[in-house]
């Protein structure tokens, strides 16, 4: 079974966004992002991994995000197969974001990353993420 392992927030505060989520929810911080595609940190409960990202172009936006986007941006799950997820997205009507996909260097054949492998749409236009080598700060923190 797919598990929930992710949610990345826009923002263009990403220290501040941070912030909140430390000190309110109590998230620690995994590691600090300062890339050509967005700065911002990976937070996480020891379960999910959140990223709360500041995206430095709109090539790895999407089109109908753009840099200026605040909010949920994307939310990934943790697959047992990138096969079999592909094939179930692809009956339910589900497309890659080739154009996402591209920007980033992912979802290219025998090519893994950690944190994402493959983007794809969901029904309503939200962007999910696919991989199955998971995102730092989901197997607890040891």
């Amino acid at each position: 079974m797919a598990q929930i392992k992710h949610i990345a927030i826009a923002t263009q505060d990403a220290d501040a966004t941070a912030k909140f989520y430390k000190e309110v929810f109590g998230l620690r911080e995994i590691s600090k992002l300062d890339s050509p595609n967005a700065y911002g940190y990976y937070l996480s409960d020891g379960n999910v991994n959140m990223a709360i990202l500041d995206f430095k172009n709109d090539q790895v936006t999407g089109p109908e995000y753009g840099t200026s986007y605040s909010g949920i941006h994307h939310i990934g799950f943790e697959v047992e197969s990138l096969e079999e997820i592909a094939e179930k997205l692809r009956a339910a009507g589900s497309q890659t974001r080739d154009d996402i996909n591209r920007a980033l260097g992912v979802g290219m054949p025998g090519v893994r990353h950690a944190n994402v492998e493959v983007k794809y749409s969901g029904p309503n236009g939200e962007i999910i993420d696919v991989s199955e080598t998971g995102w730092v700060g989901t197997r607890g923190f040891d």
